[in-house]
């Protein structure tokens, strides 16, 4: 019988957790061949991205309240006029520090 040590469990967990994430990750490569390329599937799997970047980012802009929808509208222009993510996440980070330091 396996002896159940906190050691054991730990390294049990972090096995388990890497089995699942890479069986999950290979199963999305092999499905990923069977998909449709055309017709709405297609399209819809192509919005998909943005509907998750969405999930991330309006619950945390709510959160935050006015400073955080100000800080999200002010980084999506700056990201859509100059094209440069990194400067536009800068610009929305320093609203928000503001908006904290300020108590905004």
């Amino acid at each position: 019988m396996l002896e159940t040590t906190p050691q054991t469990l730990v390294w049990l967990t972090i096995a388990g957790a890497a089995a699942v994430t890479y069986s999950l990750r290979i199963g999305g490569l092999l499905l990923a061949a069977k998909l449709p390329k055309t017709g709405p599937f297609k399209r819809f799997m192509d919005a998909l991205p943005g509907t998750i970047l969405l999930s991330l980012i309006v619950p945390a802009a709510v959160a935050a309240g006015p400073i955080g929808w100000l800080a999200t509208v002010v980084t999506a222009l700056v990201s859509l006029k100059s094209g440069n993510i990194f400067i536009s996440m800068v610009i929305g980070i320093v609203i928000v520090a503001i908006g904290r330091w300020y108590g905004l």
